[in-house]
């Protein structure tokens, strides 16, 4: 056993091996945040956290929470010890709402070890067995075991709880690194375990997010990565795949894709590992939604079901709960409406709801879509007895919506979506009642716009779903409604006329509707939609769908 191991192992051998559990309530619980930029958290902005109401108050600092850290690459910044919780050079990093989640939760104290540098590879920087560049594996190891030695002269009682890794992008400009990357994790895990004796110590792999550029003009790239991600998750039990493609992306300049999470996907992130772990030690979420005077469709009543479908702007990305509850009938969309039975899966399936629930708000990320001014105005113009389910995955792109999907296979939502469909319809057939597929009302994908290969295929991609749907849905005359907001407006894409593609796509059909959603209230951000303007975009729709 090298000499260099002798200390690490000496001090953590006092140290209980056994999985995480939630009885201890004194001993302090130790977690490591490692990774590239988007664990260091490039391109956030302390001063931008009073944009997303849901995370209130995080700049600030967290003093009951244990901090130390090592950032960057040449030039790095240090804590030299431990200091409350805060943000560092002004930026967001995911440990933020991770901390305030989970000692929202548990009683235990808890502390944060981050090692962190952009542009790290884990075939070389982060290699345990021979690390070259910045050499980041032996300086987070020493970290790691300096802050250990240092709550043990302290007289801290501790235990390593988890690792909390995110990386990869960068290995997969590396051939060797890409196509090596579940072996090289594989090894990664094993080795941490090894240095820091600890065999059975928990890691939460970070998805590679792909609603960033990278996702799009480097799809298969981005897949061959979270191949490896996910083997190494599957066979290993003290490893955990966390998605992160659903959450928020900073928005760039000129077409306004980004490949930085920024302030908002931070946060979430933040929020995802603090859910993840909070699983681990068999803490759920709150009580499922249930209607106050029972289901809401009398016998054999005939239902009206409607399909909300989409990325972005559908799924609410900045959409907040807590700005609708400001604006005029805010209040009154924030309740529940449970004369609506509502089904939902959001992010490709992450979020799911517990069956069908009353027409609200789910609590996910304190966002909404356009589910609730669409139900509530579809009641205004007379529609009963009618049913929403919504299907939507933010970090998508049209053509994983396909019949045919792409090489990416893990991201082929065609199957997924049409299952969905067909469960909700036989869920309330079951029920008893006769079911009217009422229509798909699909928001074209926002990012696509900003990509020039994907803005020219969409139209045809588009048609491609619709026609197979109607035949797996065995409704030849199913009514879809295709939303589209303003596309990118910018010189490197508006060669390509997708308005007026889509345009072409409803004229040949009798049983598609193209809204062309134009006059949405000024957004500050290309590609998202705000608090008023998803309201105003399910109130639109539901204008298409009522229409005679």
């Amino acid at each position: 056993m090298p000499a260099r191991l002798l200390p690490a192992l000496f001090l953590l051998s006092f140290m209980p091996l056994c999985a995480q559990t939630n009885e201890d309530d004194k001993t302090l619980r130790v977690f490591i945040f490692a990774g590239q930029s988007n664990m260091v958290g490039s391109d956030s902005k302390v001063a931008d956290i009073r944009r997303f109401p849901p995370f209130a108050g995080l700049g600030n600092p967290q003093p009951a929470v244990r901090f130390t850290y090592c950032l960057g690459r040449e030039n790095k910044t240090r804590s030299d010890g431990w200091v409350p919780l805060q943000p560092v050079n002004n930026i967001v990093g995911p440990e933020l709402s991770f901390a305030r989640k989970v000692t929202s939760r548990i009683k235990a104290p808890i502390a944060i070890i981050k090692v962190a540098a952009g542009g790290t590879h884990l075939g070389g920087d982060w290699n345990p067995d021979d690390p070259i560049g910045f050499k980041m594996y032996p300086l987070a190891l020493q970290a790691v075991r300096d802050a250990l030695a240092d709550l043990d002269k302290r007289k801290i009682a501790w235990r390593l709880e988890g690792v909390m890794w995110h990386q990869g992008e960068n290995d997969m400009f590396n051939e060797d690194y890409m196509k090596n990357y579940g072996a090289n994790l594989k090894n990664f895990l094993a080795c941490w375990r090894r240095d820091l004796g600890v065999p059975d110590l928990k890691f939460y792999l970070g998805e590679l997010c792909t609603k960033t550029i990278w996702g799009m003009d480097l799809r298969p790239r981005m897949y061959a990565i979270s191949v490896g991600q996910r083997s190494v998750a599957e066979a290993d039990p003290r490893a955990e795949y966390i998605p992160t493609a659903h959450i928020g992306v900073e928005i760039g300049g000129g077409v306004g894709l980004h490949y930085h999470y920024g302030t908002l996907g931070q946060l979430q992130h933040g929020e995802n590992y603090a859910d993840a772990y909070l699983r681990t030690i068999s803490i759920r979420q709150g009580p499922r939604r249930t209607f106050p005077k029972g289901w809401p469709y009398a016998g054999k009543q005939h239902v009206n079901l409607f399909i909300l479908a989409g990325h972005r702007n559908m799924e609410g990305e900045r959409a907040f709960t807590q700005e609708l509850r400001k604006l005029p009938r805010g209040e009154q969309l924030a309740a529940d409406q449970p004369a609506i039975a509502f089904k939902y899966s959001l992010g490709g399936g992450v979020i799911r709801s517990a069956g069908w629930e009353p027409l609200g708000l789910t609590g996910h990320y304190d966002n909404f879509g356009p589910e609730l001014s669409f139900g509530a105005s579809l009641r205004k113009e007379g529609i009963q007895n009618l049913a929403i389910a919504k299907f939507t995955h933010s970090g998508s792109q049209i053509i994983d919506w396909t019949p045919e999907g792409s090489m990416a296979r893990s991201r082929h939502l065609y199957p997924r979506f049409i299952a969905f469909v067909k469960e909700a319809i036989a869920e309330l057939e079951m029920k008893g009642h006769k079911v009217s597929l009422a229509g798909i009302c699909y928001h074209l994908g926002e990012n696509d716009m900003s990509f020039h290969p994907y803005r020219r295929e969409a139209a045809k991609r588009l048609q491609s779903i619709i026609t197979q749907s109607r035949k797996d849905l065995q409704r030849p005359g199913l009514t879809w409604v295709l939303s589209q907001q303003p596309p990118t407006d910018d010189k490197r894409v508006n060669n390509v006329d997708v308005v007026a593609d889509v345009a072409a796509v409803a004229e040949g059909d009798p049983h598609t509707i193209h809204l062309k959603a134009f006059d949405l209230p000024p957004q500050e951000k290309k590609l998202v939609i705000d608090t008023a303007g998803v309201i105003r975009l399910g109130e639109l729709i539901a204008g298409a769908v009522a229409k005679p």
